[in-house]
């Protein structure tokens, strides 16, 4: 290739993931000296998170960000963050210790090898098993550090990155869009709507089967095509920007009694985690102090040696290093908003907008809404503090069932999260895999659409039967 050819190569070539998201950094400052400033008074739930009180946005001084608190929110974002950094963090570090065992790679190609010539069905095994995850609230930001489990499964089948990211991803996502038995959506959503926890389960299911399924079939679709024909795949000239070191050529798919120990604590340590969540409230933090444990014992069954685990535990940290700090970046966004105070503005319009709205109608539109604020705020319980209290009175108004206004934001909540640059999870899983956002997007946009026609379906479903606390 000539140098003129590598100069035009290298100009047309896509912005890095911080490069975007420091523009929309940029913009969203900009923003706080356009939006005109406004606040919602606070009150404190019963689990400790602030919620607005309806009814009292007033429009207050803007408050524009200065160029210096504009930078600071990078900082700001970081610290903000730092909970669901170092899980990542340390989850890369585990899994390093125990893929080192050879543990899951013998794992993945022993799976390959029962389901040869039907990847479809390893698809739906992995995909279903992280819907569970994330409709259980268990998994959502953690998925971040499966991510090259997914990789690796995906270069095994000869596919592409896409792949490999959506089966972990999208499978966890689509679960957690309904998140039947998530206590921080679906649960303080309900909590704010005053109606009794997870009920309405039962119809909730049905939508977790039809959306999964719905999923699952485009990613077996997308696989096949890439399957078939390599050209078709999005990353075509480069299936697998991120390529890791090791192939799976070498890999017999022959566990060793180690590695089936190694792998049964990394399953007790999941389960023991799923314990904790529901039974003692453990959140992101408990998770680490299990996987550090995992790592720890996989380390000794294995007589891989202290010096070596450490050396490990290092690498796999520093090879998620790259997403995990991309959380803070995104987050930053969000505060610069926060101190700018527009976001209780944009929530006053969206509830202005809907507020003529009956029915049918206004639930669809409730839905829209949600999901449009959801490309700016994409932390779950943090937009439940502040669209549910509003969205509650407003459902009452336009005799619509609460149940469906809980759901309203739930899938508004979880349908946008796959393609907003403002997510930090997503972001983080784009750069471990190496896809560019703008090729993810021409991907996921797609499903987006399939998601919103079956969330439409089911949103009028709910209010022709008025869809109550169940």
């Amino acid at each position: 290739m000539s140098k003129q050819e590598n100069a035009k190569k290298k100009r047309f070539s896509l912005p890095d993931a911080y490069v975007i998201l420091f523009i929309f950094l940029l913009l969203a400052a900009i923003l706080t000296y356009i939006i005109p400033a406004g606040s919602y008074e606070r009150e404190t739930a019963e689990n400790g998170i602030d919620v607005i009180v309806p009814n009292s946005y007033n429009q207050i001084e803007q408050q524009p960000v200065s160029v210096i608190e504009l930078f600071k929110s990078i900082q700001d974002g970081m610290i903000g963050g730092a909970g669901l950094i170092f899980l990542v963090l340390t989850i890369g570090g585990a899994f390093a210790v125990i893929e080192k065992t050879g543990a899951i790679d013998n794992l993945i190609m022993k799976t390959i090898k029962g389901t040869q010539n039907r990847e479809w069905l390893l698809i739906i095994i992995v995909a279903a098993l992280f819907s569970i995850f994330g409709a259980l609230g268990i998994i959502v930001n953690a998925v971040i550090a499966f991510i090259p489990v997914g990789i690796i499964l995906a270069r095994a089948m000869k596919m592409d990155a896409i792949v490999g990211v959506a089966i972990i991803y999208l499978g966890a996502y689509a679960g957690f869009a309904i998140g039947f038995l998530d206590p921080m959506t679906t649960g303080f959503a309900q909590q704010i709507a005053q109606i009794p926890l997870f009920s309405g389960i039962g119809f909730r299911i049905i939508m977790y089967i039809t959306t999964v399924s719905a999923t699952i079939a485009y990613i077996i679709w997308y696989a096949n095509r890439v399957k078939k024909d390599p050209t078709k795949s999005i990353l075509s000239d480069n299936p697998f920007p991120k390529l890791h070191e090791k192939s799976m050529d070498d890999v017999d798919g022959k566990l060793t009694p180690i590695q089936l120990l190694t792998l049964l604590i990394l399953v007790a340590g999941i389960a023991t985690y799923v314990y904790g969540v529901f039974q003692l409230d453990w959140a992101i933090d408990e998770m680490a102090g299990i996987f550090i444990a995992v790592a720890i014992l996989a380390a000794i069954i294995s007589k891989m040696g202290a010096n070596k685990m450490v050396e490990e535990f290092m690498n796999g940290a520093k090879g998620v290093l790259y997403g995990a700090l991309i959380i803070g970046m995104a987050r930053s966004i969000v505060v610069v908003l926060e101190n700018g105070y527009v976001l209780d503005t944009v929530v006053y319009g969206i509830a202005t907008v809907l507020e003529p709205f009956s029915s049918i109608t206004g639930a669809i539109a409730m839905f829209v809404g949600n999901g449009i604020f959801n490309l700016i705020v994409s932390s779950g319980s943090g937009q439940a503090a502040i669209v549910m209290p509003i969205m509650t009175p407003l459902a009452d108004l336009m005799d619509i069932p609460r149940q469906v206004a809980v759901q309203a934001y739930t899938l508004g909540d979880g349908f946008t999260n796959i393609i907003t640059p403002l997510s930090g999870v997503l972001m983080a899983n784009l750069a471990i895999a190496g896809i560019p956002w703008t090729k993810w997007l021409k991907f996921a946009m797609p499903l987006v659409g399939i998601w919103y026609v079956i969330g439409i379906i089911f949103i009028v479903i709910a209010v022709l039967i008025n869809w109550g606390p169940m």
